[in-house]
């Protein structure tokens, strides 16, 4: 059986495909982020794979969740047509639930075409802004792209930080240096 990435790719493609043409990235990579954060949890996925659920009941229930959630998801609240057209398709085909792989997916192509990375900086404290700086500096000549930084506070790291772009880890904490010192003096 196929993973949920190997199924969400194609669609992923397609849904970034259309939005090219139309100029309109932005508005699906909002819609699908918050498309993402509706179905992280699986609660709404579990309401929507109930079998006595008709296909037009779960696209109605859809249309309400974004519509309570506001302008982030204007492109699903039933409104726009393409986007409409989209959840229709996935709930048909029983694919609703991978909505957030294919947001992931789409945030990807997105990224190449706009030249940039999205990249989280795990640390033990708040970094302030000359570290924040720095850190953007270093990634950009690294990666020769445009750098979106977002910052996420672990206190279970004893200092430094863990940076994720994509599919590249750089783990300069302090815990994973004196791991590497601890294995260096066991053998």
């Amino acid at each position: 059986m196929a993973d949920n990435n190997t199924i969400a790719r194609p669609y992923a493609q397609a849904v970034f495909d259309l939005a090219q043409e139309n100029g309109d990235l932005d508005l699906w990579a909002e819609g699908l982020n918050s498309a993402k954060l509706m179905l992280a949890d699986g609660v709404v996925v579990e309401f929507l794979a109930k079998p006595e659920l008709s296909d037009e009941q779960k696209f109605d229930f859809m249309c309400e969740l974004f519509s309570a959630i506001g302008e982030q998801s204007a492109l699903f609240n039933g409104k726009n047509k393409l986007g409409s057209n989209f959840i229709k398709l996935l709930i048909q085909n029983g694919r609703i639930s991978i909505l957030p792989e294919i947001a992931e997916h789409f945030n990807v192509l997105k990224s190449v075409v706009e030249n940039s990375v999205d990249v989280t900086v795990t640390s033990a404290s708040p970094l302030n802004d000359s570290q924040k700086q720095a850190i953007t500096t270093a990634l950009k000549k690294r990666f020769a792209r445009e750098i979106h930084m977002q910052t996420e506070i672990d206190e279970t790291l004893i200092g430094g930080a863990i940076i994720r772009a994509g599919d590249i880890v750089i783990d300069g904490s302090l815990r994973s240096n004196l791991n590497g010192l601890a294995n260096e003096l066991t053998t």
